[in-house]
């Protein structure tokens, strides 16, 4: 399927803590790539309404500036191509108070899976709500 231009949404936000932070007292990669692994992952599932999704694959990962304590950051995530059985997300990292990119990661693939945990069709086309679903139950 064509890849679709979408806005991102930035629903989750971190509050940058002591623990959070490298021995330059800046914000750790790892933690940062551990957060928006979890967020991603959770918006594929939603996407997919599977709870058995993987990651395939993250393209580059582009750090272009950091974060220190008492940072507030937030993440944004957009689906930008449903595959047959995959799905791909866009992500942005952004300070919330002063709206500085830290982070980008273009492609973070996943793949729905089958309760086997083979790849399976997902059936979906393109972003939808969970309010919208419910509204048409």
């Amino acid at each position: 399927m064509e890849e679709k231009e979408s806005v991102l949404k930035f629903h989750t936000r971190r509050w940058i803590k002591p623990e959070d932070l490298n021995p330059n007292g800046s914000l750790f990669g790892g933690s940062l790539l551990k957060w928006i692994d979890e967020e991603a992952v959770i918006y594929a599932i939603i996407q997919l309404e599977n709870p058995k999704v993987v990651t395939r694959h993250m393209s580059e990962i582009n750090f272009l500036s950091s974060a220190k304590q008492g940072d507030i950051i937030e993440l944004g995530i957009v689906a930008t191509n449903f595959g047959r059985t995959s799905l791909t997300l866009r992500c942005e990292v952004r300070n919330k108070l002063t709206q500085q990119p830290i982070l980008n990661i273009d492609k973070i693939v996943f793949v729905n899976l089958n309760e086997q945990g083979e790849p399976a069709p997902h059936g979906k086309t393109e972003i939808t709500y969970v309010k919208d679903r419910i509204a048409n139950r």
